[in-house]
């Protein structure tokens, strides 16, 4: 077998010879992108090196899927400090996007928990950055430059120890007043995850967790039972540590009702294999690529836009972008976690730069809005990025974004990245983030 050295050192070399596009066969990016036949090929970079329970942390390569980092590390009993809700998100994907869970209020982003991790560059080099060396500025400024300065490889991340159960309380609020503010009441509480869901406008449902040793009852929501559901139906619950961190895959969140899978008779049909994400996805590119709903919809003299984001608002602000969302877009359910920004490492992330000591509250909201008026492409999408940026927030880059070149450098650290690039990719090898983030180059 080879060592990982050499698995890197290949796929390093690769990246100066082959279409600087990464191959693979999952993909969590929700925007159209140019298609490839022959690409880099990453998928030997799946193996995890080492857990190491003495220092905390987790050497592992960069393109191993989250439910297979997380099933070595449960196995010393701890967990990444930050999992990702879906189970094909790689670890490398969650630190060059954004990546987020219900533990960021304590240990914020994914790209936050990194203590190291190495880098093939566009030229074929492979380094290795760390906060300190000789490459701390392509450290922190990787983050969020999804695939456009170089690829990882390897990412050594910070762990927690965990429990084998958690033990879950929902808590019922009639305002997104008494919401906020026993959210921020739970943010100093001793729960070790907080998330909340808005499932109307006068309907939300705050939960805070706790790892615990046992559990006298334990729901599973890997097969009929559907999580989400069971905010508004119970006020206590118990989960083993896997079915915590995955619970929210078994139905993409609650969009596998998009392909009739909350439907009890489709859903035995599925059977429990399907339900999880990467069908989910499969089930959604294979639309994309026929434009089957996308005709019918068409026939019937609708128009469609997908409003697929993440944002991060401050949570000072994040009454007034729900009241603002709920008003002119009014998609529901809308999760909403919190996330507090950890510069331990002395630096803010440049390209995600986000306030210190400031509590932001992610909103995510996945649908498709269909209307018979006509609006101009992207009319709803680009209406939340104006108002994200009114409220001094940040939106996650992973779906279509339709930001105007200069407001979109202003936001996303557009001169350290054009440092970055002229140092790190001087021939443009590899596009700017603004050609594949928004103009899907």
């Amino acid at each position: 077998m080879q060592s990982y050295a050499e698995r890197a050192g290949e796929f390093a070399r690769s990246l100066n010879t082959s279409p600087a596009r990464l191959s693979k066969s999952t993909s969590n990016l929700f925007r159209n992108r140019p298609k490839i036949r022959h690409g880099l090929d990453a998928n030997s970079l799946t193996h995890v090196l080492e857990v190491n329970t003495d220092h905390a942390w987790v050497d592992v390569e960069a393109m191993t899927p989250y439910d297979e980092l997380v099933k070595a590390c449960c196995n010393y009993r701890v967990m990444p400090c930050v999992v990702p809700q879906l189970k094909s998100i790689t670890i490398g994907g969650a630190v060059s996007g954004i990546g987020i869970e219900s533990s960021s209020f304590r240990y914020g982003l994914v790209h936050e928990t990194m203590l190291e991790l190495d880098i093939a560059l566009p030229n074929g080099d492979l380094v290795t950055c760390t906060p300190d060396n000789e490459h701390a500025d392509l450290f922190f400024g990787f983050p969020n430059s999804y695939g456009t300065l170089g690829y990882a490889t390897r990412v050594r991340a910070r762990t927690i120890p965990t429990q084998p159960f958690v033990a879950l309380q929902h808590e019922r609020f009639d305002s997104i007043e008494a919401f906020l503010t026993a959210l921020s009441g739970s943010l100093q509480s001793d729960a070790d995850f907080v998330d909340g869901v808005a499932f109307g406008e006068y309907k939300f449902v705050l939960t805070t967790a706790r790892f615990s040793a046992s559990a006298n009852s334990v729901s599973d929501y890997t097969n009929h039972d559907i999580y989400y559901r069971s905010l508004l139906e119970k006020e206590n619950d118990y989960l083993t540590i896997s079915n915590y961190i995955w619970r929210w895959d078994t139905d993409w969140f609650w969009c596998s009702k998009n392909i009739g899978a909350q439907n009890p008779l489709i859903r035995r049909l599925l059977g429990k294999t399907r339900l999880n994400s990467r069908f989910y996805t499969r089930v959604m590119r294979w639309n994309n690529q026929r434009e089957v709903l996308q005709k019918l919809e068409r026939l019937f003299g609708f128009q469609r836009e997908p409003i697929i984001q993440d944002v991060d608002i401050p949570i000072k602000n994040a009454e007034e972008f729900l009241s603002f969302f709920q008003r002119e877009i009014g998609i529901t359910p809308v999760w909403m976690c919190p996330v507090t920004p950890h510069h331990e490492l002395g630096q803010q992330f440049p390209l995600f730069q986000m306030e210190s000591d400031t509590t932001y509250v992610n909103f995510g909201f996945w649908d498709v809005l269909r209307f018979r008026d006509r609006y101009p492409a992207g009319h709803f999408n680009r209406r939340i990025e104006t108002m994200v940026d009114s409220l001094g927030g940040l939106k996650s880059l992973y779906s279509t974004s339709y930001y105007p070149e200069q407001e979109f450098w202003k936001i996303y650290g557009g001169d350290y990245y054009r440092t970055l690039k002229s140092k790190y990719d001087p021939q443009g090898r590899l596009p700017n983030l603004y050609e594949k983030c928004v103009q899907a180059t």
